[in-house]
């Protein structure tokens, strides 16, 4: 049979199983056309991702132009927050989002990294599992029933017994001097730490797992123990990973809205106690968004909403390099 006359199938070296060859419309017959199809359709999944995203900011652009044009940069550091007289600033919700955030990290990463670390390097492999999917769990719970438990249980503990107790140990330093009433900044931040802490956890336990056999092996062959290899291989090793890890929660922890509002106490102030009530800026939108009564208080709240995204788009996205870099040398040296 002359070449011109051979079926296009063999022609192009492919070979096309008998049973999919005149398989549904014209437009997918043949390999060649279904993938070419598949990878516009694909594409077309992408764009629209990055369409929406457009969409979205260009809404907040426009939802707080009145806002931006008003005030400009002096937004973001004003204090005073008054919509009778129609002046709005954001820094004391900033400062609430920023004390209550930290304060979360500061509890939740040394545990996070601590139960991947028993994860991974010593607990049973059943265990492990058992283990793994509890703390994943944690992330499953609603924000609304974190808000309740941390109303109802966790802010008479802080009232009755955790800030007196450092009132009487560090009562010397402003951020534990004050009568706590139960809700405030450092009840916040530790509803957060318990949110952000599956986030760190899971991230962490990855990284760490992706770390290669290699580099516990030549320690422990050296004579090192089970602590110094960990503390002086496993973890400089992975240390970028964890601190995609940080900052990812950070950004879940910037964003919380409903747990952190039941238990702030809403109050629009800078103070230096963590026992004091404060505001955070999603608190602030969630609350007040419904009762806005003229376009300049509606225009603030969406500019506080746009730099909130601006933020957390931020923070999530350098999260998001830390853990590519972390893949990238994990595949590296395997």
């Amino acid at each position: 049979m002359d070449q011109s006359e051979a079926p296009e199938s063999a022609r192009s070296g492919s070979v096309v199983p008998q049973s999919l060859r005149h398989w549904g419309p014209p437009a997918l017959r043949g390999w060649t056309n279904a993938d070419a199809l598949f990878r516009k359709a694909c594409a077309a999944f992408g764009i629209a991702i990055v369409a929406l995203l457009g969409f979205i900011v260009l809404q907040l652009v426009e939802g707080s132009w009145l806002s931006l044009r008003r005030f400009g940069l002096t937004f973001v550091f004003e204090k005073v927050w008054d919509p009778v007289v129609g002046h709005f600033g954001a820094a004391t919700f900033i400062y609430g989002t920023i004390v209550t955030s930290v304060i979360a990290l500061l509890v939740a990463v040394p545990l996070g990294v601590g139960i991947a670390i028993f994860l991974v390097e010593m607990a049973p492999r059943r265990a492990s599992a058992i283990i793994g999917f509890l703390v994943e769990l944690l992330a499953a719970i609603p924000s609304i029933v974190y808000g309740l438990w941390g109303l109802f249980v966790l802010a008479p503990i802080v009232r009755d017994y955790l800030a007196p107790a450092l009132n009487a140990t560090l009562g010397f330093i402003p951020l534990f001097s004050g009568t706590s009433h139960g809700v405030g900044m450092l009840t916040a931040g530790l509803i957060l730490s318990i949110m952000v802490l599956p986030f760190i956890a899971a991230v962490s336990r990855d990284v760490l797992m992706a770390v290669p056999k290699a580099q516990r092996e030549g320690p422990l062959a050296s004579g090192a123990t089970k602590w110094e290899t960990i503390w002086l291989v496993v973890l400089p090793y992975g240390r970028v990973g964890i601190a995609g890890a940080v900052i990812l929660a950070l950004g879940r922890a910037l964003g919380e809205t409903m747990a952190v509002t039941m238990v702030i106490g809403n109050t629009p102030q800078i103070v230096a106690s963590l026992f004091e009530p404060a505001y955070t800026m999603s608190s602030v939108i969630a609350n007040e968004y419904s009762e806005a009564s003229s376009q300049l208080y509606l225009s603030a709240l969406t500019e506080l909403g746009l730099l909130l995204f601006v933020v957390t788009f931020a923070v999530n996205g350098v999260a998001r390099i830390l853990i590519w870099r972390m893949a990238g040398r994990s595949g590296g040296h395997e």
